[in-house]
Protein backbone atom coordinates (compact mmCIF):
# COMPACT_ATOMS: atom_id res chain seq x y z
CA UNK A 1 0.00 0.00 0.00
CA UNK A 2 1.52 3.34 -0.94
CA UNK A 3 1.54 6.43 1.28
CA UNK A 4 -1.46 7.96 -0.49
CA UNK A 5 -3.65 5.01 0.50
CA UNK A 6 -2.14 4.36 3.94
CA UNK A 7 -4.76 4.04 6.68
CA UNK A 8 -3.81 4.89 10.25
CA UNK A 9 -5.49 4.44 13.63
CA UNK A 10 -6.17 7.21 16.14
CA UNK A 11 -2.99 6.39 18.10
CA UNK A 12 -0.95 7.30 15.03
CA UNK A 13 -3.11 10.33 14.22
CA UNK A 14 -2.45 11.57 17.75
CA UNK A 15 1.31 11.08 17.33
CA UNK A 16 1.37 12.90 13.97
CA UNK A 17 -0.71 15.86 15.14
CA UNK A 18 0.36 15.95 18.81
CA UNK A 19 -3.34 16.29 19.66
CA UNK A 20 -5.03 14.27 22.38
CA UNK A 21 -7.60 11.72 21.26
CA UNK A 22 -10.39 13.74 22.87
CA UNK A 23 -9.28 16.85 20.96
CA UNK A 24 -9.25 14.92 17.68
CA UNK A 25 -12.79 13.69 18.25
CA UNK A 26 -13.97 17.18 19.25
CA UNK A 27 -12.46 18.63 16.06
CA UNK A 28 -14.08 15.87 13.98
CA UNK A 29 -17.45 16.69 15.58
CA UNK A 30 -16.96 20.40 14.76
CA UNK A 31 -15.87 19.55 11.20
CA UNK A 32 -12.43 21.07 11.88
CA UNK A 33 -10.58 17.81 11.24
CA UNK A 34 -10.83 15.06 8.61
CA UNK A 35 -13.55 12.53 9.37
CA UNK A 36 -12.48 8.95 9.94
CA UNK A 37 -13.50 5.92 7.95
CA UNK A 38 -15.45 3.46 10.09
CA UNK A 39 -14.31 -0.09 9.33
CA UNK A 40 -16.45 -1.64 12.06
CA UNK A 41 -18.36 -0.41 15.10
CA UNK A 42 -15.11 -0.41 17.08
CA UNK A 43 -12.52 0.54 14.44
CA UNK A 44 -12.01 3.93 12.83
CA UNK A 45 -9.11 4.85 10.58
CA UNK A 46 -7.93 7.95 8.79
CA UNK A 47 -6.18 8.36 5.45
CA UNK A 48 -2.64 9.42 6.31
CA UNK A 49 -2.52 11.82 3.36
CA UNK A 50 -5.56 13.72 4.73
CA UNK A 51 -3.88 14.10 8.11
CA UNK A 52 -0.66 15.32 6.48
CA UNK A 53 -2.67 17.84 4.44
CA UNK A 54 -4.46 19.03 7.59
CA UNK A 55 -1.09 19.52 9.33
CA UNK A 56 0.25 21.41 6.32
CA UNK A 57 -2.83 23.67 6.24
CA UNK A 58 -2.39 24.43 9.94
CA UNK A 59 1.23 25.41 9.35
CA UNK A 60 0.24 27.72 6.50
CA UNK A 61 -2.58 29.29 8.52
CA UNK A 62 -0.44 29.92 11.61
CA UNK A 63 2.24 31.56 9.48
CA UNK A 64 -0.06 34.38 8.38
Amino acid sequence: MNAINQLIRIKDVSKLTTLARSTIWAKVANKEFPAPIRLSPAICVWREIEIEQWISNCAHTSGK
